[in-house]
């Protein structure tokens, strides 16, 4: 199988879900540090010349590979992925599953707010502290958004699957 986590950069809440799913950081039920949050690989370091690139994170406990992109602001990405991946399994017999995780609905206000401001300003004094607030208050729900992810993939025969995850707004 292989999970490939998605956002609107692929910086923030992707980078978080893809340490979580790979036990970067601990799941555990307390609020990451600053420190640990800006020491997650690729956390707020991708611009956009990164969108539409998969991003390596690496291999989790069961031996899946777990990618992360940003799609930008392009709502028919995510379905043109779909259809790639759909392709090649039947062009050329590929048997691995894989799984499209929109970490969209984790995003909280002070993350989009700050990212705007980190990466797209390029004003980290005042980005910055705005992402750390934001990943303080999206962390549960980008555990939970991990663990469906990770539930979903196993429980499905589909050979692509596409997880828009609304529930996590």
């Amino acid at each position: 199988m292989i999970y490939i986590y998605n956002d609107f950069g692929g910086t923030h809440t992707t980078a978080l879900a893809a340490a979580y799913h790979l036990k970067i950081i601990p799941p555990g039920g307390r609020k990451l540090t600053k420190k640990e949050i800006l020491a997650v690989p690729y956390f707020n370091k991708l611009n956009s010349s990164d969108m539409g690139k998969f991003i390596f994170h690496g291999i989790d406990d069961d031996g899946n590979p777990v990618y992360t992109v940003g799609r930008g602001a392009s709502k028919h990405m995510i379905t043109a992925f779909n259809n790639l991946s759909l392709l090649l399994h039947e062009k050329y017999n590929g048997n691995e599953k894989i799984v499209f995780s929109n970490t969209s609905p984790t995003v909280p206000f002070a993350m989009t707010i700050g990212g705007l401001f980190s990466r797209w300003l390029k004003i980290d004094f005042i980005g910055v502290p705005l992402l750390v607030l934001g990943a303080k208050q999206c962390y549960r729900n980008v555990i939970r958004l991990v663990d469906y992810t990770k539930k979903s993939g196993h429980a499905t025969e589909e050979k692509v699957q596409v997880l828009y995850n609304d529930s996590f707004k």
